[in-house]
């Protein structure tokens, strides 16, 4: 058996891919790391690349047999990665993100296939194309200035049905909600989720939403107090709030935490009732930001259901949306989503619950950074400061699995995934893992 490279490999990897492991049958475990880490460490989203990267024990045919019928949940998965991410993240506030990416694809017959207009305006891409549309669900992890969006479930729009992007959005949450029991929990979303549907739903079950809207959204003030033998129906809605007492309000400047670095923001807030939300109380906050010659943009409005929160709270917590942007690019261009192609729907769900499992543990490695993980970005030694990138690690750790049979290292009868040649194996596994 070729183990090359096992002392390097980090032991948190293994104790990860054993608690994933715990939601699968037992006979599925083999197949499921064996695909988990070629999806994890293969830039494109093509089994066969999987297939090719390690040593497998079966025929190429066996494991598409087991992506089509094999009995085992795609969902179990997203939620057991999900557990996972709470046990490595003992933060009391989880930034979730909701948005949808578009694989363009050129034939009739991949599911879910239709006709999309593309939002990007750039005049090198047609305003309408074919492809899939994936509404997907991200949280937010790592700390300061190093903030991920890692992905916990997606699901693919049908093109014959009435399930559009917001029912999907809603059924996600309705999915992962219970696992957050105990945590509170911002939905941060983009101008076109902030619909009344969604953001009530959300609220109804505990959750707060913050997000961006029209600048003309119509704000109004509480209604004024009467009397008692004031006759007729009471008002709903105070004054309207305009251009003009926008203006009127105390403007504050401060250097925050925007997208990533520390930059000058100068921003507006109030707390209001929102006309499209039936005249629920929110923060809203105008904000402005700099461009790189220093003018203000146009301000931006930004809503928060939670009207506890600062106006500052609200723009660096809103600013975490940005990250699921990265993360789509990221799935898409370097870990094959672009190319993932299956005849049918629920096998084309489960290899992209694979994929985006195998770059999640990656995420994961390089936020949640040991003294293990430290050989594994230290490759590139011309880099300024060795930085801890995911693409770093994960080409490290090409290196030392390529045609390795990690079925080996699957121990069926204490059901733990570990390196057989390695000397340093661990007397205790995590308390986590054993109450799991």
């Amino acid at each position: 058996m070729n183990a090359k490279g096992c002392s390097r490999i980090p032991r948190e990897l293994c104790y990860w891919i054993t608690f994933l492991t715990k939601v699968l049958p037992l006979r599925s475990v083999g197949t499921f790391i064996e695909l988990l880490i070629g999806a994890m460490l293969t830039p494109q989203g093509f089994v066969t690349e999987a297939y090719l990267l390690l040593q497998m024990k079966n025929h190429w045919t066996s494991y598409y047999k087991w992506l089509q019928q094999g009995r085992w949940s795609w969902l179990a998965l997203a939620r057991q990665f999900t557990r996972l991410l709470l046990v490595l993240n003992p933060e009391t506030v989880i930034h979730l993100v909701i948005d949808d990416t578009l694989t363009l694809r050129a034939s009739k017959k991949a599911p879910g296939s239709q006709i999309h207009h593309q939002h990007a305006n750039k005049p090198n891409l047609a305003r309408y194309v074919w492809g899939q549309c994936w509404v997907s669900l991200a949280a937010v992890i790592g700390q300061g200035a190093r903030r991920t969006a890692v992905p916990l479930l997606s699901r693919l729009i049908p093109s014959a049905s009435n399930t559009g992007k917001l029912v999907a959005a809603k059924t996600l949450m309705r999915v992962m909600r219970p696992l957050f029991t105990g945590r509170t929990i911002r939905l941060l979303l983009d101008s076109w989720y902030m619909r009344k549907v969604l953001i009530q739903s959300q609220c109804a079950q505990g959750i707060h939403v913050i997000g961006q809207v029209r600048i003309d959204t119509r704000l109004y003030d509480e209604p004024e107090r009467r009397s008692a033998n004031t006759r007729g129906r009471p008002r709903k809605y105070g004054r309207q709030y305009t251009a003009k007492r926008i203006n009127h309000l105390k403007r504050t400047e401060a250097k925050l935490l925007v997208y990533s670095k520390e930059q000058p923001v100068r921003y507006r807030s109030k707390i209001v009732k929102a006309r499209f939300l039936d005249g629920q109380r929110v923060r809203a906050v105008w904000c402005e930001l700099q461009d790189k010659k220093g003018q203000w943009k146009n301000p931006v409005l930004l809503l928060s259901t939670d009207t506890s929160l600062s106006a500052e709270q609200v723009i660096e917590s809103y600013a975490l949306r940005w990250s699921i942007e990265p993360m789509f690019k990221q799935l898409k261009q370097a870990w094959g989503l672009k190319e993932a192609w299956q005849q049918t729907r629920q096998t084309l769900h489960r290899w992209v619950q694979l994929t985006m499992t195998g770059y999640g543990l990656i995420q994961l490695l390089s936020c949640y950074a040991t003294s293990g993980v430290e050989p594994l970005y230290q490759c590139a030694p011309w880099r300024r400061n060795s930085p801890i990138t995911a693409g770093t690690i994960r080409t490290e750790l090409r290196q030392h699995f390529r045609h390795v049979a990690v079925r080996q290292w699957w121990d069926k009868k204490c059901k733990k995934f570990w390196p057989p040649n390695q000397d340093d194996h661990p007397a205790q596994w995590p308390v986590w893992l054993k109450a799991s």
